[in-house]
């Protein structure tokens, strides 16, 4: 596999991204609405999904980019503001964000790693699958239900009890 940069076209990328609100639980409370704004930018802007888990105020992912795109920013834009439009507007908004137009819910920032090998590949695709165990929301991977494990048991990729202790 080749594995590019992620600001270059076809790159892999590993992603965090976080709400504003870090005792929130917005995103497991309102996962539909997360998975209807990723499949519509999905369907205007192709990427492939390898790996995601979403935690109550935060989600792990990890991006391939067809060959001739370089663009996962304009992605995460749409899905933020898809995601955000969804949702009644509860939160408080700072007076820089109303001057923006902006909401309340997201972090501006997202964190980005480009995946540069195989082996880094797989360090990532693990560490999104622990994850909920690594925040105390369970004691084993398998236990959180919204997390691209499950497919991965699934297929056969890795064992059904993966991460156990």
């Amino acid at each position: 596999m080749d594995y590019r940069r992620a600001q270059t076209p076809g790159g892999t990328c590993f992603f965090t991204v976080n709400l504003a609100d870090r005792d929130s639980d917005t995103l497991v409370r309102h996962l539909e609405a997360l998975r209807t704004a990723m499949t519509t930018v999905r369907e205007a802007h192709p990427f492939k999904l390898l790996a995601m888990v979403v935690l109550p105020e935060h989600l792990h992912a990890i991006w391939r980019l067809p060959a001739e795109d370089a663009n996962f920013a304009l992605r995460w834009s749409l899905i933020k503001a898809g995601f955000s439009r969804s949702l009644p507007r509860s939160e408080t908004i700072s007076p820089s964000r109303q001057s923006k137009r902006e909401r309340g819910i997201w972090q501006r920032r997202y964190w980005e790693h480009q995946i540069r090998d195989e082996i880094d590949l797989e360090r990532h695709i693990d560490y999104i699958h622990y994850n909920p165990v690594r925040h105390g929301w369970v004691k084993q991977p398998t236990d959180w239900p919204h997390s691209t494990l499950h497919a991965y048991i699934e297929r056969g990729i890795v064992a059904a009890d993966w991460g156990r202790s």
